[in-house]
């Protein structure tokens, strides 16, 4: 088993914000204190992969959605990451062509909640609770977490679109419809680039946090070579994955389970490690005159 995290949540409360929220995320930068289990969605008739804690009812649980040209195989780092801390997470391992459909992807999430809301994991000593559940994506499946959330009957508690790219149909409509608090991260420079909608996103999603990672790299969550770098995409780094497994993490930790040592992750008024926010509507830097220049310097 993982060696326990080293939090103090005691410290955590005002005056001592800044120096607990630190402490905070450092230890989130680590694996969890849980032991984690690896699955396959195929069991349920859905291609891919589900990490849970060895054991644990009623738990969180979340669908991730995977970038352009990319896979469930991609992130096993990251799932593995939030299901040490408590949070188990599946993947389908679908759309994964030169031309994915974001709505096909958007009703494979929900599918995925579904079924790890619907059946008992593992030995059948883990469940999902059906109203701690979450929908994220990278990239483009950053935009289909968006249609996902919109789409289902029963709306997710939290959604997280991680460096989200532009898909056809937009993103943007369903974003405005959404209530449930999200969060949305972005790189520096990002938003001057053609692929990026996470300014847009922000700007009609009401409930949504933007936050800049510091040196992150938009398609660094990726694990491994990817064929994406053919046509100048960058691949994996390490730095932008450890950091953004920190902020996912403890984002999650207090929107779908309510553990308030964690509420500084989701607090829009908060400048976090790494990831201050950023306000969508200040010094518009998303102009298609801007957005082509960048392109072209790129």
């Amino acid at each position: 088993m993982c060696s326990a995290p080293d939090t103090d949540r005691a410290a955590v409360g005002y005056g001592h914000v800044v120096a607990s929220t630190k402490k905070l995320f450092k230890a989130l930068t680590r694996r969890g204190p849980h032991r984690v289990l690896r699955g396959d969605l195929a069991f349920a008739g859905l291609p891919g992969v589900v990490f849970t804690p060895e054991s644990g009812m009623n738990l969180a649980g979340v669908a991730f959605g995977h970038d352009w040209v990319a896979g469930a195989d991609r992130y096993l780092g990251t799932l593995e990451h939030l299901a040490s801390w408590g949070i188990v997470a599946a993947a389908p391992d679908t759309e994964t062509g030169l031309a994915p459909s974001v709505l096909n992807m958007a009703f494979d999430l929900g599918t995925t909640l579904d079924i790890v809301a619907g059946v008992r994991l593992g030995p059948g000593k883990i469940s999902v609770h059906p109203t701690k559940l979450g929908v994220v994506g990278h990239g483009f499946g950053g935009s289909a977490a968006v249609f996902a959330a919109a789409g289902m009957p029963v709306k997710p508690k939290a959604v997280v679109a991680m460096f989200p790219t532009v898909t056809k149909p937009a993103a943007e409509e369903p974003a405005a419809t959404l209530k449930a608090p999200g969060l949305i991260l972005t790189a520096p420079g990002d938003p001057m680039t053609l692929r990026s909608n996470a300014v847009e996103l922000a700007r009609v999603w009401k409930g949504a946090t933007l936050r800049t990672v510091s040196k992150a790299k938009a398609g660094g969550l990726v694990e491994g070579r990817r064929l994406a770098r053919v046509v100048g995409l960058p691949g994996a780094d390490r730095s932008t994955q450890k950091v953004v497994r920190a902020l996912l993490t403890g984002y999650l930790l207090h929107t779908l389970t309510g553990d308030k040592a964690y509420r500084d992750f989701a607090d829009p008024e908060i400048d976090l490690p790494k990831a201050p926010a950023v306000d969508p509507f200040s010094d518009d830097p998303v102009g298609l005159e801007d957005r082509v220049v960048a392109l072209l310097k790129a």
